[in-house]
C-alpha cells in the first residue's frame, strides 16, 4: 500500500485545465451509492453546500499489531488499506487534481544519511519556497487572533471530513468535532491537518480531546508510518490556532525503537536516550483505560511546560515498548514522543531544514538541492542539538514531570 497512491505529474496546460474545470477523479464514479463519498462534486459552485461528511470510526477499526515489512517497503502497495487510509488518500488526492495545494507535490528524492542515527532525508525545495510565512509569535502562551490567518479562512474544498467516533468508545461524552483538512503545503502525501472545530478559536496549545484524535488516527490507519505530531508556539508552530499534524511516510524511523530507561517506578514515563535528541517517552499497548490515562499525562506535561514559556515538539507513531529495543523492534503499541526545547520564533533562512516535530523525530524535510546532497549526519545533529534546552534547564524540567507522575499515582 503506498501512502496515498500518486497520480503522475500533469503537464502544465492539463495542471491547468484541471483547476479550471474542476474535473473529478473518475473513482468518483466507482463510489457506492450507500457509502458517504468524501469526494467534492464536479462544479466548485456546488461545494459549499455540500457541507463536510462525517467519518464515523467504530472501535474494531482501531487497530493493533501493524508492522513494517520484513523484507521491502514496496510490500505496504500490497496491504489492504483500512477505510481511514481509502478516504483520507482518495480526498486528497483529488484536491491535489484539483490544483488546491500550493504546489503539486511529485515523487521525493529521498535518502538515508549514512551513520549511526538513521535520518530519512527527503528534498522538498517547493515547501521550503511557497509555504505560507509564518505568523508574528513571541510567547507559547499567546492568545488566538482572529485577524491572522486561522482556519476559519480556509477555501470550500480544503476540508475533507470531520472525524467523529462512535458514542460507545470510552471518552465519547468529551468529544468535539475534529475536522481533517489539507495542508496546503504538503511535507509529503497524505499530509493533513487534524483541527478541532475551528470556530471555537482555541490557541495552539494542546488538549486531551486533539491529541486523542491524533492518536486515534494513528490506530485507524493500516499503514505503519502514518504518524501525528504537534508544534508548539516557540516550536515552530506557523499558525496560532490548535491544529495536529499526520502524514505518511514510507520508512521507519529512529524513535519507533529507540532505548529509554524508567523515570518514575511505575513506568509510567520514560527518557529516550538515543539520538537524535533525548525526548520523554509516554507509551501505550492499544485503545482502552491506558490509553485515556496517558492522554491526561501527556497533557499535563505540556500544560506545564506552556505554563512556564518553554516551547515544545510531539510526536506519535507505533512503536516499541520501552526499555532495551533496537530501530528494528516490533511495533507492539502507540508512543507519544514529547521534546521542551528553546523556543525559536520564525523561520531560520539560510539553514537546511527546521527544527520541529518531524525533525526531531529523525525526518528531515530539506529546502534545496544543494543542502541535500551534502548534508551529514553530524551536519544534522549540530542543527538538532543547537534547539535543545541547556543542560541544567532539562534537568529541571524532568525532575517537574517526573513530579507530576508520582503526584498522578497518589
Amino acid at each position: 500500500m503506498r501512502e496515498c497512491e500518486r497520480t503522475s505529474t500533469a503537464p502544465e496546460g492539463e495542471d491547468s485545465r484541471l483547476r479550471e474545470e474542476v474535473e473529478v477523479s473518475p473513482m468518483a464514479a466507482a463510489q457506492d451509492s450507500n457509502e458517504i463519498s468524501y469526494l467534492l462534486p464536479p462544479n466548485r459552485k456546488d461545494w459549499e453546500e455540500k457541507g463536510v461528511p462525517n467519518f464515523v470510526y467504530r472501535q474494531k477499526e482501531l487497530l493493533e499489531g501493524i508492522q513494517w515489512p520484513r523484507t521491502a517497503p514496496s510490500l505496504l502497495d500490497r496491504t489492504p488499506r483500512s477505510r481511514f487510509d481509502s478516504a483520507l488518500c482518495a480526498a486528497w488526492r483529488q484536491r491535489m487534481e484539483l490544483g488546491l495545494f500550493r504546489y503539486r507535490l511529485g515523487e521525493l528524492q529521498t535518502q538515508t544519511l549514512p551513520g549511526v542515527v538513521g535520518f530519512v532525508a527527503q528534498l522538498n525545495v517547493e515547501r521550503g519556497v511557497q509555504r505560507r510565512r509564518p505568523q508574528n509569535i513571541w510567547s507559547v502562551r499567546q492568545a488566538f487572533d482572529p485577524e491572522q490567518f486561522n482556519f476559519n479562512k480556509i477555501r470550500p474544498g480544503e476540508v475533507l471530513f470531520r472525524l467523529l467516533r462512535e458514542p460507545d468508545l470510552p471518552g465519547a461524552l468529551q468529544q468535539e468535532d475534529i475536522l481533517v483538512m489539507i495542508n496546503v503545503s504538503p511535507l509529503e502525501w497524505g499530509h493533513v491537518l487534524l483541527v478541532p472545530e475551528p470556530t471555537q478559536g482555541l490557541p495552539q496549545r494542546l488538549l486531551p480531546a486533539a491529541l486523542r484524535a491524533g492518536v486515534e488516527a494513528v490506530l485507524l490507519s493500516s499503514h505503519p508510518g502514518f504518524r501525528v505530531g504537534f508544534n508548539s508556539l516557540g516550536g515552530l508552530a506557523s499558525v496560532n490556532h490548535l491544529h495536529l499534524h499526520g502524514y505518511y511516510l514510507a520508512h521507519r524511523l529512529p524513535v519507533e525503537g529507540a532505548p529509554s530507561k524508567p523515570l518514575d517506578p511505575g513506568g509510567r514515563l520514560h527518557l529516550l536516550q538515543a539520538l537524535p535528541a533525548p525526548g520523554f517517552l509516554f507509551y501505550t499497548s492499544g485503545p482502552g483505560p491506558d490509553l485515556e490515562a496517558l492522554i491526561g499525562r501527556v497533557c499535563r506535561a505540556t500544560d506545564y511546560l506552556t505554563d512556564h514559556e518553554i516551547a515544545h515538539n510531539l510526536f506519535v507513531t507505533r512503536g516499541a515498548p520501552p526499555g532495551k529495543t533496537s530501530p528494528s523492534s516490533a511495533l507492539t503499541g502507540i508512543r507519544v514522543i514529547l521534546w521542551a526545547r528553546k523556543s525559536s520564533f520564525g523561520v531560520k533562512e539560510g539553514e537546511a531544514f527546521n527544527v520541529a516535530l518531524c525533525e526531531l523525530a529523525g525526518h528531515l524535510p530539506i529546502k534545496t538541492s544543494q543542502d541535500f546532497d551534502s548534508l551529514t549526519e553530524a551536519a544534522a545533529l549540530a542543527l538538532i542539538r543547537d534547539c535543545l534546552l541547556p543542560p541544567a534547564q532539562a534537568e529541571e524540567v524532568q525532575a517537574a514531570l517526573v513530579a507530576m507522575i508520582a503526584q498522578d499515582e497518589q
